[in-house]
């Protein structure tokens, strides 16, 4: 007995492995003697990762090998395969000791080594924040997912044991760790059919983001356990007693609702703990579907249904693939009761979702278990479709990420009559971009249960869409406002982008040919079509682009094509207005405008209010010219009866970069009055890039050309100015 304890003290169990190693034997049911290739090649990695880590502590003081034997410990209880349970023991070797993806290969395989990889985090690279290196080990984890997804699984098991053992952290790093988990993890599980896992990942949210709240809330569903089991049994009883009579085997029983649900219900519907009935749940577990109906019905014969609050995920799984019949009804005392019925297997899928499907890989099943997968993770795979573009990029990535990640479902039809699911709130657009990606492009009308509607036109559960199409018909700028899906936004993105590069191409090329024409230089036309490496670009369409978004001048073009034309030479060219001249300056801290998240778009600056970096500003969609840009206080803007073609924009500028404005300060002439407005902008720490001022009797104008952070600096600085004795108006021209 007391050698028994001193190796359960030291780490290892009667048999004389360690405990970690013989709870993942345990979870697999594995027999040492039938099971002999598996159990040794399993404690082959166990000791492989122990003596890799060997020399790491984690921040508890515990050998950093313990994560790892946890990690392969909730995989085997998942029913993983060996492969995995294996990755899942040397998940952090590439990233954190000497042991490389090739002396993965040579000891054990191909596939462990490439699931190692996929989970490990990008290093050796350099990130300008921590949200760009989240996105970007984002869309490398999502890479690695598209080819196997058993990636994500050793990811989800990493993570839940770190959320578990968070605590020895440092509070900031808890809180963030336990943010990402909450924004992409816990709904990802969810996604994918983990619902045992959201549950769990939540409740160590709430524990780490509102602590207070979390142990109240354990507080008291320990205090209610005994009122909460006895109106179970009550209820149960003659659903029990009717199932009996009936000669269906169910196992029915009750249970809590997880504390994130309850805490979400009480912030959204604003009441106390003990003001929620709905606390728990009972379910009903049965053999076959049509048990499932037959204790629906029983279960309505003995209580008042709720109509509004009956749904049937089996007959539409959502897309996650769980099943259940859910139904409300009124029980004893007047209380609602959420009852929830379904098969053994439905269960075990509601439990662990997408990774009980290795059960039929394990099984020899592989086509059932491959089918059944990619039913799962269609929506992942479009994702990972879109991140492969040439024009992706992290950030964008993570947004679409979460809009996929965050909505609710509804279920509409198609004039076949099947089954496609969308997110809350799709339009036909986003249900023709589900059936066909050019079924969407030429999208021009649709059908909503037999009648023509808008294409913005919200859809309801159980619509039946027919979508309208014309060769003729394409993406509008328009259909970003309405559309919800992300593979919609994606391709009207990629589509206008396209579409705009070669509209520009032709703009650029009529500037050009014009500009050229009036300086009787036209031979240089073909001096740009055999050499436009000379302007840094491999194409000709590419200059007209860039000429055409105002990236290159024409001016440009013939300084570096003439080289040897004096600077002294008067030519066309050169007569812009000082005006011209301060907007083209102020506009060259931008790389240019991005329109709805689109760089380099087809763009035309208003001249009524001529925008520059610092102003906020709006598209207008005109036909024919791309979008123009004014600034939003424009007097000269479209009127609002054409709402549809306004169109987010911003400024495509670095962080922290300073924006240059031009002021004009009418004053009274007097002396030293330059000397106090420098002083004041000097105090301002704001840089003066020129300065013209002119006396003419009595009175002084003064244009100035300053930098200026953003338009709250430069508020503070009229503020200043205007209390410097003699100024008489001072405004931004």
């Amino acid at each position: 007995m007391v050698l028994n304890a001193l190796k359960n003290f030291v780490g290892k169990s009667s048999n004389g492995y360690p405990k970690g190693f013989n709870q993942i034997i345990d979870n697999l049911h594995l027999n040492t003697e039938e099971d002999s290739t598996t159990f040794n090649l399993l404690w082959k990695a166990y000791q492989f990762g122990s003596e890799a880590h060997k020399e790491q502590k984690r921040r508890s003081g515990e050998p950093y090998f313990t994560h790892c034997a946890s990690v392969g410990t909730i995989l085997a209880e998942w029913n993983m395969d060996v492969d995995t349970i294996i990755a899942g023991l040397l998940h952090d070797t590439i990233e954190d000791t000497d042991v490389t993806r090739e002396l993965i290969v040579s000891e054990f395989n191909e596939d462990i080594a490439y699931l190692v990889e996929g989970v490990s985090k990008l290093s050796g690279i350099k990130f300008h924040s921590r949200q760009e290196k989240q996105a970007e080990n984002f869309m490398k984890m999502f890479l690695s997912v598209a080819k196997d997804l058993r990636v994500i699984i050793i990811k989800f098991a990493d993570r839940l044991h770190n959320m578990s053992t968070i605590n020895h952290l440092p509070l900031i790093k808890q809180r963030r760790i336990a943010i990402e988990t909450r924004d992409v993890y816990a709904p990802l599980a969810h996604r994918l059919g983990m619902n045992k896992l959201k549950m769990e990942l939540e409740d160590l949210i709430l524990q780490v983001l509102d602590p207070d709240e979390f142990y109240k809330l354990e507080k008291n569903i320990k205090a209610t356990k005994k009122q909460r089991e006895s109106y179970i049994k009550e209820f149960s009883a003659p659903v029990i007693e009717e199932l009996k009579n009936y000669q269906i085997e169910a196992e029915v029983f009750g249970r809590a609702k997880h504390f994130y649900s309850i805490y979400g219900k009480m912030k959204r519907r604003n009441k106390k703990f003990e003001e929620l009935f709905d606390l728990f749940a009972i379910r009903i577990i049965v053999d076959k579907i049509s048990e499932c109906y037959a204790v629906l019905g029983s279960v309505h014969q003995l209580y008042t249904p709720l109509q509004e609050r009956f749904k049937d995920y089996v007959a539409t799984p959502k897309s996650n693939g769980y099943q259940s019949i859910h139904t409300t009804v009124f029980g004893k005392h007047g209380k609602m009761v959420e009852v929830q019925i379904r098969t053994k297997e439905m269960d075990r899928l509601a439990e662990v979702g997408v990774a009980a499907h290795w059960i039929y890989k394990e099984s020899g099943n592989e086509a059932t278990a491959v089918k059944e997968i990619d039913k799962h993770i269609s929506w992942l795979r479009e994702l990972v479709e879109i991140l492969q573009t040439e024009d992706s990029n992290p950030d964008e990535f993570l947004k679409l990420l979460k809009v996929d990640l965050f909505q609710n479902e509804i279920f509409v039809f198609t004039p076949q009559g099947d089954v496609v699911q969308l997110p809350a709130e799709s339009t036909p657009v986003d249900f023709a971009f589900s059936v066909h990606t050019q079924v969407g492009l030429h999208c021009i009308g649709a059908k909503i249960n037999s009648k023509i509607v808008p294409l913005n036109t919200p859809l309801q559960n159980g619509d039946a869409i027919e979508v309208i199409t014309s060769e003729s018909q394409t993406p509008s700028y328009a259909w970003l406002k309405f559309v919800q899906s992300s593979k919609a936004k994606s391709h009207i993105k990629r589509w206008v982008k396209k579409e705009q590069f070669e509209q520009s191409i032709q703009l650029g090329k009529e500037i050009v040919e014009k500009t050229l024409r009036r300086l009787k230089k036209l031979y240089i036309l073909d001096e740009l079509k055999a050499r436009p490496q000379t302007m840094g670009l491999n194409n000709e369409d590419k200059l007209y682009s860039e000429v055409a978004s105002g990236q290159i001048t024409v001016r440009e073009l013939v300084e570096k094509y003439e080289p040897n034309v004096s600077d002294g030479e008067p030519t066309a060219l050169d007569s812009p207005s000082l005006t011209e001249r301060f907007i083209n300056r102020a506009r060259g801290v931008a790389k240019g405008v991005k329109v709805d998240g689109v760089s380099n778009t087809l763009i035309v600056f208003a001249k009524c209010c001529s925008p520059i970096p610092g102003d906020a500003i709006l598209g207008y969609i005109t036909r024919g010219r791309g979008v123009t840009i004014h600034r939003n206080t424009c007097n000269n803007l479209p009127s609002l009866q054409n709402e549809d073609r306004f169109i987010n924009v911003e400024w495509e500028v670095a962080a922290k970069t300073s924006f240059i404005v031009r002021m004009k300060i009418i004053t009274e002439d007097r002396k030293n009055i330059l000397r106090d407005i420098t002083e004041s902008i000097a105090a301002m720490s704001m840089n003066i890039k020129s300065i013209d001022m002119r006396s003419e009797e009595g009175m002084g104008s003064c244009i100035l050309i300053l930098e200026t952070r953003d338009t709250r600096q430069l508020a503070r600085l009229k503020k200043q100015i205007q209390k410097i004795p003699n100024v008489i108006d001072i405004e931004r021209i």
